[in-house]
């Protein structure tokens, strides 16, 4: 399992939001290109990027300093937020992104989502779907930034492209995110019994080295941390097994 470090950018900050909201913000005093060196330095060879203004009302405010962390080489960039046109998409691309992350598009326009699965090639497309539980302990996906709740579960969305070339999903327990209070494994190991095809990406939760291991024996193919590495809660060498280049 590889663990992608996460940055989430919010007018042209680093930032991190608990379980979603918007108001619910901490900020951060690195830069996005000092926190892209630190984590290449640990031994990562990808970072996930969040453009969370784009994700809420798709402002592309944040584009200049993806452009920036793009054009450095030795990190590819995942990065998601307010791609919601084949033009939105193209742009991330031509900026030198290695790959888009697809949310509330995958769920609202499905149907546009699998002709860019085609086009561009299942490498360089994700899909993002970030799910609450209900009380029937089945994920729900939310959408638009996390602020509308649908009752679609994450088992019919993922299916709706059973017969496309998905290759990468990353599912987000939103009421986990930036908690520090353990990732849902029981979430992930059923996501990747029912599609073991997938590459699972698990986001949510994680706070040591314990909760990377235990994601590990689920099976998922990388794990999202934004909030524990950015406030250094997991010693390195903990990191070094699921860092590719340390």
């Amino acid at each position: 399992m590889r663990l992608i470090p996460a940055l989430d950018l919010k007018s042209g900050r680093c930032v991190r939001l608990l379980r979603g909201d918007f108001d619910a913000e901490t900020r951060y005093p690195a830069e996005p290109l000092a926190l892209l060196a630190k984590y290449r330095d640990l031994g990562a060879d990808w970072l996930h990027v969040v453009d969370l203004d784009g994700a809420r009302d798709g402002s592309a405010g944040n584009r200049a300093i993806i452009a920036e962390l793009a054009a450095q080489t030795r990190v590819k960039l995942q990065v998601g937020g307010g791609l919601r046109n084949t033009a939105a998409v193209t742009q991330m691309l031509d900026l030198g992104v290695s790959r888009v992350v697809i949310g509330s598009a995958a769920v609202i326009r499905a149907h546009q989502v699998r002709g860019w699965l085609k086009h561009f090639g299942a490498e360089q497309i994700a899909l993002a779907f970030d799910v609450r539980m209900n009380a029937a302990d089945t994920p729900c996906v939310v959408t638009h930034g996390w602020r509308r709740q649908s009752t679609l579960s994450l088992w019919d969305a993922v299916a709706d492209f059973a017969n496309d070339e998905l290759l990468h999903v990353l599912c987000t327990d939103v009421s986990r995110d930036g908690t520090l209070a353990g990732p849902n494994r029981e979430l992930y190991a059923e996501a990747v019994r029912r599609f073991p095809g997938i590459a699972w990406q698990a986001s949510g939760g994680i706070r040591d080295g314990r909760d990377l291991r235990a994601l590990a024996e689920c099976g998922v193919t990388a794990a999202i941390s934004g909030k524990a590495l950015l406030e250094e809660l997991i010693p390195a060498e903990e990191l070094r097994s699921f860092l590719p280049n340390a």
